[in-house]
């Protein structure tokens, strides 16, 4: 484990409540990023889950971040859901006939990061017998779909029914070098107890989310500027299940929402303790792949 890469960062940057407990006071939304890149070295973006984003804005996102610097992206959700509503199309998600259009625009766009470039998310909405007959007939379109997507990014998949997570599951996963997302979610089991009953290594990265329930903490606090639940006891379990991963995974990416205990920075710099001892820092290398 000790020449493992660990990507610690947040699930996006743009959050005004964290003036203050994260970013200096008085720092203006258009300096978000900048700040947020001094203390860590990755972020998932978010925003690119509901529209594919101006090519203008991607390349400002790498012109605003250090060398070293890693972003991770979400497919958008008409390639992932493609339902006008809150239920998923399954007529059309996933089916490159029909999202193959904004699958390029989104690539062609993230292609801008160049070196930042990090993994890229296909983060799946809720699919049941009600939208694929089972899961045989859901891994045949996410076979297919990972088929058809070009070999200079990263991909992980996160599938969010717990009746499909199976050695089949990873086994398409792993034809196509896609990683398995281990998310801690509400909805989910624990990721110590999905990791004791199949072989989650299927890439040679590993993607970490930590989501949690956005319903409890939403109750809680309308601001994001502190935990306001204790997950420390999950976290150190999802700990103990990354040490004990393969050691063909030589690249860990870990990233915790505000809604996993109310202040996604705490979060994921209680999970960098955990796995390393200390929290994140900022990266310190050049563009050339060496850990930091």
């Amino acid at each position: 484990m000790n020449d493992r890469i660990w990507r610690f960062g947040t699930s996006s940057w743009s959050e005004r409540s964290w003036v203050g407990p994260f970013y200096s006071p008085g720092t203006k939304p258009a300096d978000f990023l900048s700040e947020y890149a001094r203390r860590y070295g990755a972020v998932e973006a978010d925003t690119t889950y509901y529209r594919v984003p101006a090519e203008r804005m991607v390349r400002a996102w790498r012109e605003r971040t250090p060398s070293g610097f890693r972003m991770a992206a979400k497919f958008p959700r008409g390639v992932v859901h493609a339902g006008d509503g809150p239920r998923p199309c399954a007529e059309k998600a996933l089916l490159i006939e029909e999202v193959g259009g904004e699958v390029e625009a989104f690539l062609a766009v993230m292609r801008t990061l160049g070196v930042r470039a990090g993994p890229l998310l296909l983060q799946l909405p809720y699919f049941n017998r009600t939208h694929f007959r089972g899961e045989d007939e859901f891994l045949r379109r996410l076979d297919a779909f990972l088929g058809e997507l070009p070999d200079d990014f990263q991909y992980a998949v996160e599938v969010r029914n717990k009746q499909w997570f199976s050695e089949a599951l990873c086994g398409v996963l792993r034809e196509h070098a896609a990683a398995f997302c281990i998310s801690d979610h509400k909805y989910l089991p624990h990721p110590a107890e999905v990791m004791e009953r199949i072989d989650v290594a299927t890439a040679g990265f590993s993607y970490v989310r930590l989501i949690g329930d956005r319903s409890l903490i939403d109750g809680l606090t309308k601001v994001f500027d502190t935990e306001v639940i204790d997950q420390s006891h999950r976290i150190g379990l999802l700990a103990r299940s990354l040490g004990d991963l393969s050691s063909e995974v030589k690249e860990v990416w870990a990233f915790a929402n505000n809604h996993y205990a109310g202040h996604g920075p705490a979060s994921i710099d209680r999970l960098a303790v955990e796995l390393t001892g200390a929290a994140p820092t900022r990266p310190m290398n050049d563009d050339d792949g060496v850990p930091f």
